[in-house]
């Protein structure tokens, strides 16, 4: 099926949020704490992990816990991350002061491993992301799903997000979209449906100048049953 352009898509979305200012106070992404320039792997890490405990659970519990993560886990250094042993990182995961799930916190160091892999004299890992194109975004996610430890699905694309890599996410709503237009017919995250979704938003991208996020929330505002407005 041919896609949809650019103009379709946003005069549709138009109509259905109440306009060009309501949409665009929708699909504006929010800037990150830290510019994705000044993203040190430390910081890699400790998205990786905030990410890895929200999913599934309530966010808002991450975040009120979330300074005790950084202080438990000496700021997700990677050197001193890599140096614990496994008892001491069980205790860790015993600390009442975050969310107590062994299994998750055990990614804190299997990340970690992957991180330090990656690095090299002249690039760090937070360089490797920054270097990754957005018009292979489902590359990178491929890459942290085989190398990293439960960042496969939405998690590792929103960890992308959280610290500033220009990505899309596949939601209830994109998913929908996708399907509604014949685009993908399968499993959603199956290498066919992955490449046919970028191909859609490398298009798009092309056609608007827009980044990938303000895309990704473009096609959730245009399709599905969601009723998000503005003030």
């Amino acid at each position: 099926m041919t896609l949809e352009s650019f103009d379709s898509l946003y005069q549709r979305a138009l109509e259905r949020k109440g306009g060009e200012k309501r949409l665009k106070q929708l699909i504006d992404i929010d800037s990150p704490a830290l510019p994705l320039a000044q993203l040190t792997d430390d910081r890699v890490l400790a998205a990786f992990t905030k990410k890895v405990f929200q999913s599934g659970f309530v966010w808002r519990v991450v975040e009120n816990k979330w300074p005790n993560f950084e202080e438990i886990f000496f700021n997700f250094n990677i050197e001193k991350i890599l140096m614990m042993p496994e008892e001491m990182l069980e205790r860790k995961a015993a600390d009442p002061g975050i969310i107590r799930n062994y299994n998750k916190v055990k990614t804190i160091k299997g990340n970690a491993q992957m991180i330090f892999e990656q690095q090299t004299p002249d690039c760090s890992f937070a360089e490797f992301i920054r270097q990754w194109p957005c018009t292979d975004i489902i590359g990178l996610w491929a890459f942290l799903k085989k190398h990293g430890q439960r960042l496969g699905g939405n998690t590792g694309p929103y960890a992308l997000r959280a610290m500033g890599k220009d990505t899309f996410l596949i939601t209830r709503d994109v998913e929908a979209y996708f399907r509604a237009h014949d685009i993908i017919t399968g499993g959603v995250q199956s290498k066919s449906s992955l490449k046919a979704i970028q191909d859609s938003f490398n298009q798009w991208h092309q056609e608007s100048g827009r980044s990938f996020g303000q895309l990704s929330r473009l096609v959730a505002m245009a399709t599905g049953d969601n009723h998000i407005q503005a003030e």
